[in-house]
């Protein structure tokens, strides 16, 4: 990991900022573990018009159990890496279910 690499999690006022890699077009929607100091996610979405950003969101939502409008795309909105602010829970809350979610 170079100096330049961003986090996997890192807290923010009110939320945590996670590090995500995202594989668009897959057979189902998963964590998939970590993958280069990111969040692998699979989803089923195609990256065209918004629809895996739209759906990475609703999925952020469902597994860390906030509102959509809680779930904030910070950068690469065209790109497979994306930096995702999660709001609205305790950081410490939050870590607790990425640990949940990258632990078999």
């Amino acid at each position: 990991m170079s100096k330049a690499d961003p986090p996997l999690c890192a807290d923010t006022d009110g939320g945590i900022i996670l590090t995500l890699h995202i594989q668009p077009r897959a057979s189902k929607n998963e964590v998939c573990g970590i993958q280069d100091n990111a969040l692998k996610i699979r989803l089923t979405s195609p990256p065209v018009d918004g629809a895996a950003n739209k759906l990475c969101r609703e999925f952020l939502a469902e597994r860390f159990d906030v509102a959509r409008s809680a779930v904030e795309i910070v950068s690469g909105e065209t790109s497979r890496h994306k930096r995702v602010k999660i709001c609205g829970k305790d950081p410490a809350l939050l870590r607790r279910t990425l640990e949940a979610l990258i632990t078999p």
